[in-house]
């Protein structure tokens, strides 16, 4: 590690993490790596420090990092830029849902290092507005989730538009079938370091659940959370218009919430993780990909509101908190069913569900004992969901009942199937005629 990051590591970390003691030799020799560490053991810094040292500022794109999402490009040129600043290289973000003229003009700069999510990066190159002929290293971020599907082919396109000599580097939380063929994928020689076993960065975190079916039933558990004290939490969703509705439902109730969706807008994506930052909202309602890999700091709680169909989407999840050694709890939505399943999900995890409680709005794992009632969260809020639909069909039909006394006119019953219908009308025609 050179000088001037040495001096500035030494005031913020006391001792690298496994993951970053593994890799950098390796790195710093040009040699291509896979590096699987647990979410939060610091793998942003693990490529930045061996890296950066090897860009020559001013001699175009040397440096590519290729991020799932916005949010986590943005986190990484952030985190980048800290440390460029100190050496005098230039970092620009790349991603989706920003103003693209004014990334086109950043471009014609010439940054050092280009941080961004595939597809735009992929636009920048088709159109020319991106050039990767200086390119030194190719950094693939959450590979795990890059290397599936459609997005697998674009980063292809990407890594061929790079010259043959491109040293690449890719960091995963968790392990993936593609993995073992990146040799033959990408043609290098890949040197795996897999540390997720010897890695204890991470704090204690504790797996629980909360009894609760519908989504009536999970937004009332939602909003009963956020008045605990001094918890904030990522709240997990599988798909956006569940999120929208839970939303809509918690902002009703003047509960402090964000979201980040799909389609919003990347400013106000921003501004909800500033003031998520900021500890200005008690709870961020987020899909998967908009929150894969952020690094929110001291973050106490994950609600899967929606539990995951995938056991490394659960890892994924439950990396948010418990980082840097600080505890967490990670908190699932359900019915019994739900959590049967979910506990078939997890058996070869470390992760152990636990049933809690709440009590003077305090989150507890203690059973209920003698003479003190203690009611599962999920339970209270169906109680009060169905007390309040209970009071309001009796208020409702009572009022339903007064008005239409006041508002029906009181109609005489007439015997419409009589058979001789209008016959005194016949009589009266005749009658006049005489």
């Amino acid at each position: 590690m050179i000088k001037q990051f040495q001096e500035h590591f030494n005031e913020r970390y006391q001792e690298p993490t496994a993951i970053q003691s593994a890799v950098a030799e390796a790195l710093e020799n040009d040699k291509s790596v896979l590096g699987i560490a647990p979410t939060g053991s610091g793998k942003t810094l693990a490529f930045t420090l061996p890296l950066l040292p090897k860009v020559m500022p001013g001699t175009g794109t040397q440096l590519l990092v290729l991020s799932p999402s916005q949010e986590l490009a943005l986190q990484t040129a952030r985190v980048m830029r800290e440390w460029a600043t100190l050496i005098g290289v230039k970092v620009q973000s790349l991603t989706g849902g920003a103003n693209l003229r004014r990334q086109v003009m950043k471009l014609h700069e010439h940054p050092d290092v280009v941080v961004g999510t595939p597809g735009r990066v992929l636009h920048m190159l088709d159109n020319h507005h991106l050039k990767l002929g200086h390119l030194q290293t190719l950094v693939i971020d959450e590979a795990d989730d890059l290397l599936q599907d459609d997005t697998q082919a674009v980063v292809e396109d990407i890594e061929r538009a790079t010259p043959l000599s491109t040293q690449l580097a890719f960091f995963s939380a968790t392990k993936a079938p593609v993995f073992d063929d990146l040799d033959v994928l990408f043609g290098r020689d890949i040197v795996t370091f897999d540390v997720r076993n010897t890695d204890h960065s991470r704090g204690p975190v504790k797996h629980g659940y909360l009894t609760a079916r519908t989504n009536q039933q999970k937004t009332a558990t939602l909003r009963r959370l956020a008045s605990v004290k001094d918890f904030r939490a990522l709240v997990f969703f599988n798909s956006t218009r569940t999120l929208n509705y839970a939303a809509s439902r918690l902002r009703h109730e003047h509960v402090a919430v964000g979201t980040l969706g799909g389609r919003q807008r990347q400013v106000q994506r921003e501004k909800a993780m500033r003031m998520f930052r900021k500890r200005q909202l008690k709870l961020l309602l987020t899909t998967d990909l908009a929150a894969r890999g952020l690094d929110i700091p001291k973050l106490p709680g994950i609600i899967n509101f929606d539990l995951p169909k995938k056991t490394n989407t659960y890892i994924h999840r439950a990396g948010r908190t418990g980082r840097q050694g600080e505890p967490g709890v990670v908190l699932n939505l359900g019915d019994d069913h739900d959590i049967r399943d979910l506990k078939k999900l997890l058996k070869d995890t470390d992760a152990q569900l636990v049933r809690m409680y709440i009590s003077n709005d305090q989150l507890t794992d203690q059973k209920p004992v003698a003479g003190q009632k203690v009611v599962s969260l999920g339970k209270q809020a169906s109680h009060r969901l169905q007390e309040a639909q209970h009071d309001d069909g009796c208020v409702q039909k009572q009022v339903h009942k007064t008005l239409s006394s006041f508002s029906k006119p009181h109609r005489k019953h007439h015997k419409k199937n009589r058979k001789n219908k209008g016959i005194r009308l016949k009589h009266r025609r005749k009658n006049a005629g005489k």
